[in-house]
């Protein structure tokens, strides 16, 4: 019996997997609990589980890890997580902790072709790194390397990098941020409160981002629409600049809840032309195969891949 964890800023997915499959998974929204140890023991309770059927335990958690593994704090969230802790009050074995990004690109690149839509076929190489990205409640960024059978998972803070503005409207985006927050990073434009930021910008007006979504597929015409193509040029060029950087002829996977939700917008338009557009380099941007990845679980999934063992996982 393994239990994994995707522990992130807006919710936690746990579940446990038995026989190599799962047998139970539960969301819950992280703003409902004062910290993960109240979260952990309501699952224990709803899956009726005993604490000593569980052989391996891995936690996928959404903010920076100590040097040692043990702990963490989450980016989004005012809960400190102890491994040991957790296992002596829980009576669980050791509990492995991972970066939440690099269990969902392990979960991405090993994904089955029914959960991946293309968006860019390219011209793949099998022993190529992989980039793995997604835009959710903040941009995760992760670069997988094959090595045989297995894959070595190097998380990256690419979301952190500082914003590039392309054009005249992407410039006064900048300045209004800029205004607002000081520097400014690519997670600050490409996620769910980017585009929300955006939307402000252009429209004067604050609405949620999946509305903004809504409005935005539904007609080709207003400010939703709008903002949804700069936010998809933006999301398009930090892609493809952060493939170039590892170029990632192995694939681009996008995985991330916005991703799968926008998946009519990201086919033709804005996403593809601003990847491309890499000037001398275009070419090479365009034998990158592009993936989109539907499963919405990722981070646990990877969890469960990692959980026990001693897969290569950077920290």
């Amino acid at each position: 019996m393994i239990l994994g964890g995707d522990i992130g800023g807006t919710k936690v997915l746990l579940g446990l997997m038995e026989a190599g499959r799962p047998v139970i998974e539960r969301r819950y929204a992280s703003a409902d609990f004062s910290g993960f140890e109240a979260v952990l023991a309501r699952f224990l309770r709803e899956a009726a589980c005993d604490p000593r059927q569980i052989t391996a335990t891995c936690l996928a958690l959404a903010g920076p890890l100590a040097d040692d593994g043990r702990t963490a704090r989450l980016t989004h969230l005012p809960w400190h997580i102890d491994s040991e802790a957790l296992a002596r009050r829980f009576g669980l074995p050791p509990i492995r902790l991972v970066n939440d990004f690099a269990a969902a690109a392990l979960a991405a690149v090993m994904a089955p072709a029914a959960q991946r839509s293309t968006l860019q076929p390219g011209i793949p190489l099998a022993a190529a790194p992989c980039l793995v990205v997604g835009a959710g409640t903040g941009l995760g960024m992760a670069i997988a390397l094959p090595e045989g059978q297995r894959w070595r998972i190097i998380p990256g803070e690419g979301g952190h990098a500082a914003f590039a503005p392309a054009d005249d409207e992407q410039l006064a985006l900048w300045r209004h941020l800029t205004a607002r927050h000081g520097r400014v990073g690519w997670e600050m434009v490409v996620s769910g409160p980017g585009l929300a930021a955006i939307h402000e910008f252009i429209a004067g007006e604050s609405l949620p981002p999946e509305e903004i979504s809504a409005r935005a597929l539904a007609s080709a015409d207003g400010a939703a629409r709008r903002a949804l193509e700069l936010f998809l040029a933006a999301y398009g060029a930090f892609a493809g600049d952060m493939a170039l950087a590892c170029l990632a002829r192995g694939g681009v996977f996008l995985a991330g809840g916005i991703a799968g939700k926008l998946l009519p917008a990201l086919h033709d338009g804005p996403f593809l032309e601003a990847f491309n557009a890499k000037a001398e380099h275009a070419a090479l941007a365009a034998r990158m195969p592009i993936h989109v990845i539907s499963d919405p679980a990722l981070g646990l999934h990877g969890a469960f891949s990692l959980a026990g063992t001693q897969s290569p996982l950077d920290p």
